[in-house]
């Protein structure tokens, strides 16, 4: 069983409440729009951290991660990439990598729209952490918390940091 601290959208900006269940987290898994490469800096090398770049981040945040990450762990199979729609709403893209590859857990940020759902259109269990930056029009910034044993997603809590003014 691992623990995973599951964000989106920080912009640059992470909140020093934030910091604490990075730490405590075995993995940190970044939905894009990371905003500057040094945000996730402190945990390189330290912790497993997967993360794909968003629509804002620039050629350096580029460089060192992705536009999309597939991968198994267990008899689980993970997609995240950072803009992806939501259920009722995905792009082709999307669909076709759902239809081809047919993953357990779909992963996405760019809403800024904290959502957890399992769609049964898919097969799939929808994650997007909303926000966790400054930047956007949420009102809250979040992230998300969960276990995984490789067969399951467990203990899955939303956690609210602070306002987005702050």
């Amino acid at each position: 069983m691992k623990s995973i601290c599951l964000l989106s959208d920080t912009h640059g900006f992470l909140p020093e409440r934030a910091k604490k269940y990075l730490d405590k987290a075995d993995e940190i898994w970044h939905a894009g729009d990371i905003g500057t490469p040094d945000i996730l800096e402190p945990w390189t090398g330290k912790k497993n951290i997967r993360a794909v770049f968003g629509n804002i981040d620039d050629e350096s945040v580029r460089k060192r991660y992705p536009e999309e990450l597939l991968w198994q762990d267990g008899n689980m199979l993970f997609y995240m990439v950072h803009i992806g729609g939501r259920p009722g709403k995905y792009p082709v893209n999307i669909k076709k990598v759902f239809a081809e590859k047919k993953p357990n857990v779909f992963i996405c940020g760019h809403s800024h729209i904290l959502r957890v759902e399992f769609d049964k259109t898919w097969n799939v269990m929808y994650l997007n952490p909303g926000a966790c930056g400054r930047e956007g029009f949420h009102k809250t910034k979040t992230l998300l918390l969960f276990d995984t044993d490789g067969n399951n997603l467990r203990n899955l809590s939303v956690v609210e940091l602070e306002p987005r003014t702050s």
